[in-house]
């Protein structure tokens, strides 16, 4: 679903307090809900979902809110959704998604049935949580900035992105590409290593909220930036990266942000 600013969080191993730790899977298949699937998910981003302690608020299409310990809300976000579905905050054994391959969205369109890749969930993760893969995902505003200037709309809008966090920086371009293997201090205590740069799936590209869809968020990064999110990967259009947190901690707007040599 949609996610929310903070102004600060603490930071766990498995990642920023609060976040991911809730998700819808379909009773058909037993899949997690994703819009990386948009045919069949891509309502969940008509959704927005507020952390509250020990449950999440979730803002419905219309506005009407639902808490995630409320009696009725799977059946609630079955309708929303058209699909059969049990809100969790256990995750299945072996949890997977269903990641449709983005070339094909962006050729078929987001209605079409299209090849997809099973995913399992936080593979780079502590267990618990239903992150896709790492902690914590960290994008740069060079990175926005370089969508942007590239884009026939000269936007950029980061929460198509979905990042945990956004590190201003007066650096060029997909800047965060050079930083696979290094660490990264946030503040006085936090310590991130990043593990992955972030392969993008078809949600950039989806209506969000009130955001319009917008393919060219997912094509600038195909044209511009299709790189090896590892070593041993094949090249994936990608923008920002994924990280593993060494040393936990609170995380504020405003930290300071210095990457290791």
């Amino acid at each position: 679903m949609l996610g929310e600013d903070l102004a600060e969080a603490e930071v766990s191993r498995s990642g920023l307090a609060r976040d991911r730790r809730l998700a819808v899977v379909s009773r058909r298949t037993g899949k997690v809900a994703s819009a990386k699937y948009p045919r069949l998910w891509r309502d969940m981003l008509t959704m927005s979902a507020e952390a509250l302690d020990g449950a999440a608020r979730i803002t419905l299409p219309g506005g009407e809110t639902v808490c995630s310990t409320d009696p009725g809300v799977d059946e609630v976000l079955s309708a929303v959704l058209g699909q059969p579905v049990t809100l969790t905050g256990t995750p299945p054994p072996g949890a997977t998604l269903d990641r449709a391959v983005p070339d094909a969205v962006l050729r078929d369109g987001i209605k079409a049935e299209v090849p997809a890749t099973l995913i399992e969930i936080g593979a780079a993760a502590p267990p618990g949580t239903f992150v896709d893969f790492a902690p914590l995902h960290l994008i740069t505003t060079a990175t926005l900035d370089r969508i942007a200037e590239l884009s026939p709309y000269r936007r950029a809008r980061l929460e198509r992105y979905r990042p945990n966090v956004v590190i201003r920086t007066d650096a060029g371009g997909f800047t965060e590409n050079d930083w696979l293997g290094r660490d990264l201090q946030v503040g006085d205590a936090l310590v991130l290593r990043v593990i992955a740069r972030t392969p993008r799936c078809a949600i950039p590209t989806l209506a969000h909220g009130d955001l319009p869809r917008d393919t060219e968020a997912l094509r600038v990064v195909a044209r511009h930036n299709r790189v090896r999110p590892l070593p041993e990967a094949d090249p994936e259009p990608c923008a920002g990266v994924y990280a593993q947190v060494l040393h936990p901690g609170r995380i504020r707007a405003g930290d300071q942000v210095r990457l290791a040599s």
